[in-house]
């Protein structure tokens, strides 16, 4: 059982806590949203949001959904969370997924529903005719029973009857972003979520007063737990906006932070670095940061240099360098592991970068340790207050000393039962033992990391799992797109790997040439055609290809691919090339285009032109190569960028956009032309 204590209540389950806060603070509001991120559009009281809950939940009742599992694909929005909610109040296990935007979503959507075995789809009435046209190409879809949760009467919620619940009760399956081929569903129970809970609420110094803002998507573990689940476990009020809405123009979570006083907010690392690099001065203006208290910085490891630039930034806008908060996490966990102490300035760890590769941990003493040669500065997550958290040598099982990296092992009521239907990776995964002692059972989270006294620094992935903005990426996954993308590239002779670049995981790609098409190889095809692949199926934009002579790439004698290797020859520039294309990054480039882009006007000749140019100047090549009339994607134009670049076309053009824009009207000279048009109405 998980205690409150703000309240001094005992709760077994979800059910109890929300009922708990709806008839103690009926009229208070639970969650407020912004769709555009600026202005509200919806608000629920703790009351409001009970009775709603209860009528989804007693329709399920009635249509006889418990004990089953329901696929959740909903907007960003409140009508996500009364879904969700619902699933809870009717024992229905809710399975967190997104609406598929296009094709490129869709391999995944199958194999989450066949993995979990999902009989429901519970979505929004606006979403059912749209997704009916994706019966096609996911014919699992049309299998599966629907409800179209707004079209549901309040009224029904006097239907609803309360299920026999508990802390071992399935809450949901919250599904990782891992591998397209092999998704595992983490099984969370009641017991879990109200742990792990409790553990946030201690871990960040949480109180009655704190109040909550966010970007984050609802069915990722970091939306879900923190921004949802964590402000109704205390019963305060969190205001919520689209992740789209952020990318557009990421100054618009600064000013709800500002506007609603939060105290708590956060997102992985390069929402940091988004705002210290884009939130112009002009932009800044009237903001007040000095409400928060806990800026949360996890999911992907946490840059020194960017907690520094984003401190300065914004230190004359109210912001405490003591209120960054790096933290550590992870969906198999629930959410929290380890978090910095509230109030306290972030730690820092400059240690030799060679004796890091081999595992060993060497400080670097002294003023100019951040800058000495060979030295890398690492980010303290803090310390754990889950029961048990041990650092262990991956090779032996033993627990490391102080001075070795090992893998981050956890025994905790926040652990997760395992992974769904999948009991062979559960008894790896969640029921290992320290050889020498026998302690156990622990979740292996396959991190990397080291102790320092209570705090744990981690230092990378024990498996090559690549993480860019906060979601983890297969290499696998990447590298079969690329082999299949061209018949120029050798089957299983690529790897994909991240480098480091100003502060940010850029994605590389290493990939063997077919002997045959080594003699007239045209460079530029085929990069091109590695680029739109990895853009259209992984949503990433490619910094870097290298093409290999044919049986060059380095491996193993058992024949397997040798990732770390093949970044090192990229690093060292040691690789046998036969072909290179890297992106020319231009920063300065990338700050909001001036009054003077409008010059010209808004013709569709001028707009075309200002496409091109954003373009170039984000995917670090010439406008010239660019074809006006070959799809985005062909340029790994990502969703992120094309987001972005939405925003600014808002601004330029004084119009709002839908951020699927760039999907819709998928190229230059497409997009202009219809920009034109609508300029024209």
């Amino acid at each position: 059982m998980a205690a409150n204590p703000v309240h001094g209540a005992q709760f077994r389950s979800l059910i109890e806590i929300i009922r708990h806060h709806s008839e103690r603070r009926p009229d208070k509001t639970s969650f407020v949203f912004l769709e555009d991120g600026e202005s509200e559009s919806s608000a629920l009281t703790f009351g409001q949001l009970e009775q709603r809950v209860r009528a989804v939940a007693a329709q399920l009742q009635e249509m006889g959904a418990t004990d089953q599992r329901a696929l959740l694909l909903y907007p960003p929005g409140l009508d996500f969370i009364i879904a969700f909610l619902g699933c809870v109040y009717a024992r229905v296990t809710a399975v967190p997924a997104y609406p598929p935007r296009n094709n490129q979503n869709l391999t995944r959507l199958r194999t989450v529903i066949e993995d979990a075995g999902a009989k429901w789809v519970l979505t929004t009435s606006s979403l059912v005719s749209n997704l009916g046209t994706q019966f096609e190409h996911v014919p699992e879809l049309s299998t599966l029973r629907w409800l179209a949760t707004d079209d549901v009467p309040v009224e029904r919620r006097d239907a609803w009857k309360e299920p026999v619940v508990g802390p071992d009760t399935l809450a949901f399956l919250q599904y990782t972003s891992g591998s397209t081929g092999a998704p595992k569903g983490v099984m969370v129970s009641h017991g879990n979520v109200l742990h792990n809970e409790r553990i946030i609420e201690l871990s960040f110094g949480h109180t009655e007063r704190t109040v909550f803002a966010g970007w984050l998507p609802l069915f990722h573990d970091m939306g879900l737990i923190g921004n949802v689940l964590q402000p109704l476990y205390l019963g305060v009020q969190s205001a919520l906006m689209p992740p789209a809405a952020f990318i557009q123009k990421p100054a618009r979570w600064l000013h709800m932070i500002s506007r609603y006083r939060a105290t708590t907010s956060g997102g992985p690392n390069f929402a940091y670095e988004l705002c210290a690099r884009k939130v112009s001065a002009e932009q800044r203006v009237g903001l007040d940061l000095s409400s928060w208290e806990v800026a949360f910085n996890g999911a992907e490891p946490v840059r020194p240099g960017t907690l520094q630039r984003f401190a300065d930034a914004f230190k004359d806008h109210g912001l405490r360098v003591t209120a960054l908060h790096p933290c550590y996490g992870m969906a198999e966990t629930t959410l929290l592991v380890s978090g910095k102490v509230p109030a306290q300035h972030p730690s820092l760890f400059p240690i030799q970068a060679d004796a890091l590769e081999e595992g060993r941990v060497v400080p670097v003493e002294g003023d100019a340790a951040a800058s000495a040669n060979g030295a890398r500065v690492l980010v303290s997550s803090g310390s754990s207050l889950l029961e048990k958290v041990r650092i262990v040598d991956p090779a032996s099982l033993k627990e490391c000393p102080e001075d070795r990296v090992g893998e981050v092992w956890v025994s905790s009521a926040s652990v997760a039962q395992g992974y769904w239907n999948k009991p062979e990776l559960t008894r790896e995964a969640f029921q290992a033992r320290i050889a020498d002692t026998g302690e156990g059972p622990f979740l292996r989270t396959g991190d990397l990391a080291f102790r320092r006294g209570e705090e744990f620094v981690i230092t990378g992935r024990l498996k090559d799992v690549i993480i860019i903005r906060g979601r983890n990426h297969y290499p696998q996954d990447i590298e079969q797109t690329v082999e299949e993308c061209h018949p120029a590239l050798k089957a299983s002779g690529g790897a994909a790997f991240s480098v480091e670049v100003e502060d940010e995981e850029r994605l590389v790609i290493v990939q063997e040439v077919e002997r045959s098409y080594l003699r007239d190889l045209d460079v530029g095809e085929v990069v091109g055609s590695i680029r739109q692949a990895v853009s259209e199926h992984h949503e990433l934009q490619v910094h870097a290809v290298v093409l290999l002579k044919t049986s060059s790439i380095p491996k193993t004698s058992s024949g397997k691919i040798q990732r770390h290797a093949c970044r090192n020859g990229f690093l060292r520039k040691s690789l046998s090339a036969v072909g290179e294309w890297v992106e020319n990054l231009q920063t300065e480039a990338k700050q909001a285009p001036s009054a003077a882009a409008s010059a010209n006007g808004h013709s569709e000749e001028a707009i075309q032109n200002w496409l091109l140019g954003r373009m170039a100047q984000y995917l670090g090549i010439a406008a010239e190569e660019i074809d006006v009339q070959a799809p985005f994607a062909r340029y790994g134009l990502d969703s992120a960028v094309a987001v972005s670049l939405t925003g600014e076309l808002a601004g330029w053009l004084g119009r709002e956009f839908e951020p699927t824009l760039f999907w819709e009207h998928p190229s230059a000279e497409v997009l202009a032309r219809h920009l034109a048009d609508e300029l024209k109405a």
